[in-house]
């Protein structure tokens, strides 16, 4: 998918550059490529395949929901890979949004990991297991926050993530149970199912009510969710 966008900000403007490099990096979406699962390949059995895009669903009863808005105007979906550059680099924008429209509009994540990230389903993993004990937006963060440590390595980073959890207080017997548990690999395989049928190709995408948005700018990405929440 190519972007283009309007208008290039003086280089010598840090916060219109930094906008730029923002929309330049959602714009480079992985187009197409297998959905990778070796994080689950040890025990894994016959795999489930992909529901027909009929069966698919955009927002389950488990997804995660990061705004309870009293008054729900409309649901704006992620599909995410927290090892993937251009989520991180939307993520300070996202987070600028949920303040804004978060008290009319779900924000809803769901699990993505991409093709050739070798610890994006590991980190999914840490996650869920995060979640588990209420601490799922936390270590989303931590995760976003350090992804240059971890991000792009070869070998597993399952070890570092365990850190984490320690950091954030989790028990960590818990915290291992759960991301060794088949549920939960099944739980993550469910969410990249559901974006595969609705055709999600790369991270992040973005359904807002049920529409697939394709994003020029930050200005037109706003204007749709103020027009959502109306």
């Amino acid at each position: 998918m190519t972007r283009t966008l309007t208008k290039t900000p003086a280089p010598s403007d840090p916060a219109k550059t930094a906008r730029l490099v923002i929309w330049i990096l959602l714009a480079v979406i992985v187009t197409g490529g297998v959905i990778w699962y070796a994080v689950f390949t040890a025990t894994k059995p016959a795999p489930t395949p992909p529901p027909a895009a009929a069966d698919a669903q955009l927002v389950r009863e488990d997804s995660h929901r990061v705004t309870s808005p009293s008054t729900e105007k409309a649901q704006l979906v992620e599909f995410l890979d927290f090892e993937c550059e251009s989520c991180r680099a939307a993520e300070p924008l996202v987070q600028e949004l949920k303040q804004e429209y978060g008290d009319r509009i779900t924000f809803v994540h769901r699990y993505f990991p991409l093709p050739g990230h070798r610890n994006s389903a590991t980190a999914a993993l840490a996650v869920e297991a995060a979640a588990a004990q209420g601490k799922y937006e936390q270590m989303a963060a931590k995760l976003f926050e350090t992804q240059p440590q971890w991000g792009e390595r070869q070998d597993s980073q399952g070890a570092l993530f365990r850190t984490f959890a320690r950091e954030l207080g989790l028990d960590l017997n818990a915290y291992d149970a759960v991301v060794a548990d088949e549920k939960t690999k099944d739980r993550i395989r469910k969410d990249v199912a559901d974006g595969t049928a609705l055709g999600v190709t790369g991270t992040p995408t973005f359904f807002l009510d049920g529409e697939k948005l394709i994003l020029n700018s930050e200005a037109e990405f706003r204007q749709k969710l103020t027009d959502a929440a109306q």
